[in-house]
This record gives structure tokens, sequence and C-alpha cells, in this order.
């Protein structure tokens, strides 16, 4: 009975290592995937910028085709959100509007949006509830905002 052995109290950290290093991989394969977006083509003209202090905008995105997107919140203005129809943009926007009376509403369309696609997209808007809806432009080049 002399030669009892001592518990160890080491821990084997190989395995973990193992896990972080499989999470790593997989976070590296989707981050690309989640920051893909839609181009928009957006009007040059001088504006002030999105002011920080509003709480989680309501954004709606229109593509020169057509095609609506819907996005709420201030950390990613320039991600276009989720594709709607004209139907469901009204619906959802009207809960929106109803849970937040105040929310802002801003308007991403394209240079090449047509006339009545944009009055449709504003229409919807209207109908929903929005009192006040801006437009949203990118700063002509080389205007200096400091």
């Amino acid at each position: 009975m002399a030669n009892r052995r001592r518990p160890v109290s080491e821990i084997n950290v190989v395995p973990y290592i193992d896990v972080m290093l499989v999470l790593l991989v997989v976070f590296m394969v989707t981050a690309p995937l989640l920051t893909q977006g839609v181009e928009l083509n957006l009007p040059k003209k001088p504006s002030d910028p999105l002011p920080n202090d509003q709480d989680d905008p309501l954004i709606v995105s229109v593509r020169g085709d057509g095609s609506i997107f819907m996005n709420v919140g201030m950390e990613n203005v320039e991600d276009l959100g989720n594709r709607v129809n004209l139907f469901s943009l009204r619906e959802q926007a009207r809960k929106i509007i109803e849970l937040r009376p105040s929310v802002p509403v801003f308007i991403r369309a394209d240079v090449e949006l047509s006339y009545g696609a944009f009055i449709d997209v504003m229409s919807a808007l209207q109908e929903s509830g929005a009192q006040t809806v801006g437009l949203i432009t990118d700063p002509p080049e080389g205007l200096d905002r400091e």
C-alpha cells in the first residue's frame, strides 16, 4: 500500500480547444453571408445625417426594380432587412406604428425607381399610420461633413 497514486488536479483542455476551433470556423464561414445586401443607387443630394438619438427607426428600402425591404433598427441602417410586398409592408408597418406611435419612418429609394412605385410605398406607409416619412440620400462626392 505504500505505492499509492495521488489524484491529478489538472483539467484536460484539448477538447475545449477543439470545440473553440470548430466554432471559430463556423463563425468565419457564416459572417460574410450575414453581411450580404442588395445594392441601392441612392440619389446624391446634400442632406443632414440621421441623428443617432432616434430609437430604432423603421427604414423601408426600395430597389429600382420595385422590390421592397423593411428594416427596424439604427445599428443596421445600411442593412436592407427583410423583403416584403406592398400588402405585408402595410400590415407590418401598421403593427410597428401601433406599438410605437412615435417611431421615425424613413425611405431609401433607388434613383432608378419609378415615381409610381415610390408613391405606392409612400401611400402604404401613410395607410399604416405613419404621420411623417423621411427620405434617405447619399451625400454627393466631395462634400465633407464633419
